[in-house]
């Protein structure tokens, strides 16, 4: 008969062994994690090279890879509105070697916008650092007869259903854009999606279209050009770029204020130690005179923050795309 004090006399030596077995390994991922990163680091965009995650990403990824002597390299994944890549990046292991480049519509929108997506944005990432924040351009033709955006309001309210406005996509941020502003003017407008912005413009120059709103990197070169007139911005703050030019949250919409921004997202469960140091140094990055100066080129926003207040940030961007998706009664097939 075996007691159980011959019982734990027996297995004492395997209890220890056991557990300097335990100390070891959780020694091992605690000194791995000190020496972050040791090998490549891959940051995945949802879209194909030359948009704006593309452009948020490289941004930072040659940068990243000197502070870090380990190479940081971009992986285009598009597909589906940006679903694609972002499943990959949520599926992927939580070790910090990969990483995702998340813009407005990949973590706010398809998920208020989309069933059965298999992942949900906002429980499956960490958000590591808001990398850039744009404003939209509101353009009509220069041959339109709409000056200004109280103009386009009274045109709208006076014409319900009459006035058209493009975009390149179900839940793009101009087709949002436009959604809200019809909703707060209680006017009617129609949507013209387009494949790409190239036909669209084309549209908007003839007065095929009555308005669009536009990136303002896409905008800016036929606003200069005196192809297209600027009458407001979607944000709270005028653009350096366009200092004339007033928001529409002064003018006819309070409160207004719809952007497209990009930032880096770990999966869920990254450790908090790999996400401190990403948000510290891309940070700095963000802080350099040559990368603050091409932003603001871009009209770009850049603020210092740090992953609890993008988290913040993301949480009260999903609250407001649930409610104008649900308003508007909006969907988009996946």
């Amino acid at each position: 008969m075996i007691t159980s004090t011959h019982f734990f006399k027996k297995t004492k030596p395997f209890m220890a062994l056991v557990m300097l077995f335990l100390g070891l390994a959780s020694f091992l991922a605690k000194a791995n994690e000190a020496e972050y990163p040791s090998k490549p680091i891959t940051i995945v965009v949802a879209y194909a090279p030359g948009g704006q995650g593309d452009a948020f990403a490289r941004i930072i990824s040659d940068r990243l890879s000197q502070i870090y002597k380990q190479s940081v390299v971009v992986d285009n994944r598009p597909g589906v509105s940006g679903v694609v890549g972002t499943r990959l990046a949520a599926k992927s292991k939580n070790d910090g070697y990969t990483l995702f480049l998340g813009q407005t519509g990949e973590m706010v929108v398809n998920r208020a916008m989309m069933k059965d997506l298999g992942f949900d944005p906002i429980k499956d990432f960490i958000p590591v650092v808001l990398i850039g924040n744009a404003p939209l351009v509101l353009l009509v033709s220069a041959d339109s007869p709409i000056n200004s955006v109280n103009q386009l309001v009274e045109l709208a309210k006076t014409k319900p259903g009459q006035l058209s406005f493009g975009s390149v996509g179900a839940g793009t941020p101009g087709h949002l854009a436009a959604t809200a502003l019809s909703l707060g003017i209680k006017s009617e407008m129609v949507h013209v999606p387009y494949k790409g912005v190239g036909p669209l413009m084309a549209d908007l120059m003839s007065q095929r279209l009555d308005f669009f709103f536009s990136s303002a990197s896409a905008a800016m070169p036929q606003v200069k050009g005196g192809k297209l007139k600027a009458l407001a911005v979607s944000t709270p703050h005028r653009m350096n770029s366009l200092p004339q030019v007033p928001t529409l949250s002064e003018t006819v919409f309070p409160g207004f204020n719809y952007s497209l921004w990009g930032g880096l997202f770990a999966p869920a469960g990254t450790p908090k130690n790999i996400v401190q140091s990403l948000n510290k140094e891309i940070n700095q990055i963000l802080a350099l005179p040559e990368v603050k100066a091409q932003m603001e080129k871009d009209s770009l926003a850049v603020p210092a923050n740090s992953s609890q207040e993008f988290t913040t940030y993301v949480s009260s961007e999903a609250v407001k795309f649930e409610r104008l998706v649900t308003d508007a009664k909006l969907k988009m097939d996946n």
